[in-house]
C-alpha cells in the first residue's frame, strides 16, 4: 500500500475521532468555559482596582477644589473689610461668622425655588421642636 492510498482512508478516519472528541465528550465546552472564566477574573480585578483609584483620584480633586474656593471667600472678605476700612465701623468685623451662600440665583430673576428646603443652607439646624412634646403639651389636646 502506498502512502497516498493510506493518507486517504486514515484522513477522514482520524477527522471523525477528533470530532468525537471535541464535541460529544465535552472537551471543547470545558475548554471554552475555563478561558471565559480565566478572562472574567482578570477583568473584574483591574477594572475594581481602577475604579477605587479613580475614586480616590476624585476625592482629592475635590478636597483641592474646596480648599481653593475656602482661600477665596477668606480672600475676598479680607479685601472687603480693607476697602471699608478698620476705622469704620469701630472696628468689628462685619463678616464674622458668616458663611457663603450654598447657591446663587442671578440678579433680578424671579424663578421659584427647585425644593421647598432649597433656601436653607444644608448645615442648618432648623428649629428645636423638643419642647412641644413636654408634660404641657398632654394638657393642651
Amino acid at each position: 500500500m502506498k502512502k497516498s492510498e493510506l493518507k486517504t482512508i486514515l484522513k477522514p478516519l482520524i477527522k471523525e475521532c477528533i470530532k468525537e472528541v471535541i464535541f460529544e465528550d465535552g472537551v471543547l465546552s470545558g475548554l471554552i468555559s475555563e478561558v471565559v472564566r480565566g478572562t472574567n477574573t482578570a477583568q473584574v480585578v483591574t477594572e475594581a482596582k481602577v475604579e477605587q483609584q479613580d475614586r480616590q483620584l476624585l476625592e482629592e480633586q475635590q478636597q483641592k477644589r474646596q480648599e481653593e474656593v475656602k482661600d477665596k471667600i477668606r480672600e475676598t472678605k479680607k479685601k472687603m473689610l480693607d476697602a471699608i476700612g478698620q476705622e469704620s465701623y469701630n472696628g468689628v468685623n462685619l463678616f464674622e461668622g458668616t458663611d457663603p451662600l450654598t447657591r446663587g440665583g442671578s440678579p433680578g430673576s424671579a424663578t421659584p425655588a427647585q425644593s421647598p428646603l432649597s433656601t436653607y443652607a444644608p448645615d442648618d439646624a432648623g428649629v428645636d421642636i423638643s419642647s412641644i412634646f413636654s408634660s404641657k403639651w398632654k394638657n393642651l389636646v
